[in-house]
């Protein structure tokens, strides 16, 4: 397992890259990501030097409340195998908010309702069963 970001909802992502950058100290890593058709933005930040332990600023550009821990996202891992683990923590009473389907990408939460990212390590893995037909339960 690896760990690979933190994730945080931004109302306003000039004043937070301004505050986080301009004044924290942090810079922007990789390419941002605009996705027209789900209307955000993603911004990766790092500590100059620590590139490898991120904070993703996660822009959407429909007004929402932040209020209430809405702002915080989620924490993400690599993992070496999605199925397996999810399969692990399935058999020890976690329940998979955000199945696998995709081979790719899964959410869990913990004890205090933290989102915990699963993320595939290498390639997406070819779609399976129960995972690929599991519906969402709950939110993530």
């Amino acid at each position: 397992m690896k760990y690979l970001h933190t994730m945080v909802r931004v109302s306003d992502l000039d004043a937070s890259l301004d505050f986080y950058c301009n004044k924290l100290g942090l810079v922007e890593v990789g390419e941002r990501y605009v996705n027209e058709k789900g209307r955000f933005t993603l911004v990766f930040l790092a500590a100059p030097g620590d590139e490898e332990a991120q904070v993703e600023l996660t822009h959407n550009w429909d007004a929402e409340d932040l209020k209430g821990g809405r702002n915080f996202g989620h924490l993400a891992y690599r993992v070496k195998d999605i199925y397996a683990l999810c399969d692990k923590l399935k058999k020890a009473g976690i329940a998979i908010n955000r199945p696998p389907r995709d081979g790719h990408m899964a959410f869990v939460r913990s004890p205090d309702g933290i989102s915990v990212e699963l993320l595939q390590e290498s390639d997406s893995l070819p779609p399976r069963e129960p995972w690929a037909s599991m519906p969402n339960t709950g939110n993530w």
